[in-house]
């Protein structure tokens, strides 16, 4: 399976991540991906960057070294009424707008009220991919989620560093299991993203294509398999 974009990466600004844009831009070109985005983490992140940083990408290129650059951001969601970090971002200027659940930002709690404060993430018109729900120490009911991405058009994410051996999530590979097979019985698109935080990671998508593989997940339902397939699920909510 060939994958054609990854569209969740970390630059220096997200405050402890490793490389610039132009580094990953440069990479993901001698990797053959036709599109990245980057996506540095909300203000609320600790060590995270400034609003402004994310006020200024309008400065940065449509493509580096033949590779398509989207501009982006993974918020943070921070109480459970799935409000986000992006008071001061203008979120409307964001091609990707990723909504995620990190312990740091929103402690975890039931199962009720994690599911419920994803959920109400996606009711931010500019959420098109919510991020890593795969860590068993932030439990979520799968098939509401499910319903809730159907709803709202958002892509749900299988996050390749979840899968490494090093990754600091928890049961990621049973909580994937879970989670596509509720994607498949309801035909809702994923997208597979490597959540890199250095240049060198970019397009490193092996684990997640082996963990989508083994379950027998259809190819057709992959968003990032096709830039046209990709810009079609992501910009769904925006026309």
């Amino acid at each position: 399976m060939k994958l054609i974009a990854d569209c969740h990466l970390h630059t220096t600004a997200s405050g402890h991540a490793y490389s610039t844009i132009t580094e990953y831009a440069k990479e993901a070109s001698e990797k053959g991906l036709e599109l990245i985005a980057m996506t540095d983490h909300g203000p609320r992140m600790p060590g995270a960057t400034h609003p402004y940083h994310f006020h200024n990408l309008k400065i940065i290129p449509k493509t580096l070294f033949d590779v398509e650059i989207l501009k982006g951001m993974e918020a943070n969601i921070i109480d459970y009424d799935g409000r986000l970090d992006i008071d001061e971002i203008m979120p409307e200027q964001l091609d990707v707008l990723i909504a995620s659940f990190h312990g740091n930002c929103l402690t975890a709690s039931s199962i009720a009220e994690n599911t419920r404060a994803v959920i109400k993430s996606m009711e931010c018109p500019y959420v098109n991919i919510i991020g890593h729900p795969d860590d068993s120490r932030i439990p979520m009911d799968y098939k509401e989620l499910v319903k809730a991405a159907e709803f709202h058009g958002v892509l749900l994410e299988v996050n390749n560093s979840s899968l490494r051996p090093t990754s600091f999530r928890q049961n990621a590979k049973e909580s994937y299991v879970k989670l596509l097979e509720e994607c498949e019985k309801h035909k809702i698109y994923i997208i597979i993203n490597s959540d890199s935080h250095i240049h060198c990671d970019v397009g490193e998508l092996n684990e997640a294509i082996e963990m989508v593989k083994s379950v027998g997940f259809p190819k057709e339902l992959i968003a990032n398999t096709s830039v046209e397939k990709l810009k079609q699920r992501l910009y769904l909510r925006r026309r």
